[in-house]
């Protein structure tokens, strides 16, 4: 029955989104404890894992929109895991990027302490979480509520460049190290914000409101 697969459907992508956060954990926790075997396995094992999820999930959505011919809200709901599938691959993508400039920076000493980095890690999966969430329960509020905490990602975004520029002026032995902390911080706000995108798409289906940009009429 088209319900019983819809549920199926709703279980893998809460799996998808699951395996996408161990992998940003994972490239984080390996900068933060210097440790090349957590990072390498996110480049080469769990990233093999979230694309043969993407490739499942998305065959799938195909079989179940032409077995069942779904209409109105059930299309709507197949179409979101598709978008949310194609999201989570990318976030999964952004994760490899984080393990591989942290391969780089753990073999050299640090340009400074890291702080900042794992608090904005920390509010992008729980971002991501949050937005897959409000997808499976059709929860509105704690979509919108994913949408607006992206301002505090961008800050810490905004904050971190701030401070390596500064080293890199100060001492351009840095430069090399810093951009590498760059790279890492813009692969954790692009994470931010295609959650941000799974959290407008969720209010949209929900509620028929368009938000982008994070500006909404009253």
């Amino acid at each position: 029955m088209l319900d019983e697969r819809i549920i199926e459907l709703k279980r893998k992508i809460t799996e998808f989104g699951l395996l996408i956060e161990k992998m940003i954990d994972e490239s984080i926790a390996g900068l933060l404890n210097k440790n090349e075997e957590r990072l390498k396995k996110v480049i080469e094992d769990l990233e093999e894992k979230a694309n043969n999820f993407e490739i499942e999930i998305e065959e799938l959505c195909i079989e179940t929109i032409a077995q069942f011919e779904p209409k109105a809200k059930n299309l709507r709901i197949i179409l979101m895991i598709l978008k949310i599938n194609n999201d989570l691959e990318r976030i999964g993508d952004h994760a490899v990027n984080i393990s591989e400039s942290s391969l780089f920076l753990i073999k050299r000493p640090d340009v400074k302490p890291l702080i900042d980095i794992p608090r904005m890690a920390d509010e992008s999966i729980k971002m991501l979480k949050d937005s897959i969430n409000s997808f499976i329960n059709e929860d509105a509020e704690m979509a919108r509520n994913v949408c607006y905490r992206d301002n505090i990602v961008d800050n810490l975004k905004d904050q971190i460049i701030r401070e390596l520029v500064t080293y890199m002026i100060s001492d351009p032995n840095t430069i090399e190290r810093s951009l590498e902390l760059i790279r890492i911080t813009q692969n954790l706000e692009r994470i931010a914000d295609l959650s941000t995108n799974i959290g407008e798409d969720v209010i949209f289906i929900t509620q028929g409101k368009i938000i982008k940009h994070h500006i909404e009429e009253k």
